[in-house]
């Protein structure tokens, strides 16, 4: 765990402007499709013939359709925002990883009846927007679940065998520009504005202000492509079978980013959920099961594992600028966006009542 970090892919270039960060499905509005819509799509590009279970999302219209044949499969229309490359650039990764890696619990992504895997959908009425369909995997959400230390063990080792799974592989628009990509924290200064409350706006103000100090040794960090989005809607789990973690869904944050940047996406997800910043708890307490997993099968730095807690804070407060935005866009689906933002601001006051040294060696307990 003590490779020297080298330069790589995230070396200083321009900061993104806030716009750009807040194009494609983040901020595009749609008419939402019904589950006779569903089976019609399903029927129609894929000759399945069932019935379809809507799923919550954040930026999609996805289905669960259950095939008369008695078959699952889950139909995913994308938001009108979302563009060409993005799509495929999400298909490829998991075609990949079904490909070098697939004995890993990853859908594959089914062709339509014409062979095509991000298949257009016309219609006069609505706009441009795309299907794909996936197999079903089964199992319940993680954040349904209340995982053992050994169970979340085994998401690392998961994360870690994506992460190297996912090493070789090459997309021409992996490099895009994404707001949930942390490196990117800054440009989201002009977020603050939704953030109503001011104790909240000083809290963030305080995590641009760590972030930047964490920036030029985040710059020399090991890039690659990544999963991006490990949290616990994205892990399907079955506590009776031979593996816990039975599903890993949703590439739609995939992008070429730091590897520090996933595993800590993945470390701020085992955050508790019932959490006061000024009780006894151990914030890292459940993260440390998942990182003993992840190093148990990928390597990171000692600069790594430093910088972790760190951008583990970052995707706190990004989650915080973007979901209160978005909530303001769409408060029809406020409270799915919101789920996870209320317990965050304790999660952010717990980092801001310890100076810089105290965070950065708040996971390594289980190395010393």
């Amino acid at each position: 765990m003590s490779t020297p970090i080298t330069p790589s892919a995230v070396s200083a270039t321009p900061a993104p402007a806030l716009d750009a960060l807040l194009t494609s499905g983040l901020s595009v509005s749609f008419s939402r499709l019904d589950t006779v819509d569903a089976i019609a799509i399903a029927r129609r590009v894929y000759a399945i013939d069932g019935a379809a279970k809507r799923f919550s999302t954040e930026k999609d219209d996805t289905f669960r359709i259950d095939a008369s044949d008695g078959a699952r499969y889950v139909l995913k229309i994308s938001n009108p925002g979302e563009t060409a490359e993005e799509l495929d650039l999400q298909v490829a990764a998991m075609r990949h990883v079904a490909f070098v890696a697939p004995r890993l619990p990853v859908s594959r992504v089914l062709p339509s009846i014409d062979g095509q895997f991000v298949v257009p959908l016309a219609s006069s009425t609505q706009p441009y927007r795309t299907v794909r369909l996936y197999s079903y995997l089964e199992g319940t959400p993680l954040d349904a679940l209340r995982p053992s230390a050994r169970n979340r063990y085994e998401i690392g080792e998961v994360l870690a065998q994506l992460r190297l799974a996912m090493a070789d592989f090459r997309h021409p628009h992996e490099h895009r520009v994404l707001a949930w990509d942390v490196k990117h924290l800054a440009s989201l200064a002009g977020l603050q504005a939704h953030i109503a409350d001011p104790l909240h706006r000083a809290l963030i103000e305080q995590a641009f202000a760590r972030f930047a100090a964490i920036e030029p040794a985040l710059r020399r960090c090991p890039t690659q492509v990544v999963h991006n989005d490990f949290n616990r809607s994205n892990i399907v789990a079955n506590p009776g079978g031979p593996n816990f973690v039975s599903g890993i869904i949703d590439f739609g944050d995939t992008v070429h980013t730091a590897v520090a940047i996933d595993v800590a996406t993945a470390v701020m997800n085992q955050f508790p959920l019932d959490f006061d910043a000024d009780g006894p708890h151990d914030l890292f307490a459940e993260a440390r099961d998942l990182l003993r997993g992840y190093i148990a099968h990928a390597e990171l730095s000692a600069d790594e594992l430093l910088l972790i807690p760190h951008l583990a804070m970052a995707r706190v407060a990004a989650r915080a600028l973007l979901t209160s935005w978005r909530a303001m866009l769409f408060p029809e689906n406020e409270a799915y966006i919101l789920r996870f933002t209320r317990p965050g601001w304790e999660h952010l006051r717990w980092f801001m009542q310890r100076d810089h040294d105290t965070v950065s060696n708040a996971l390594l307990e289980f190395v010393r």
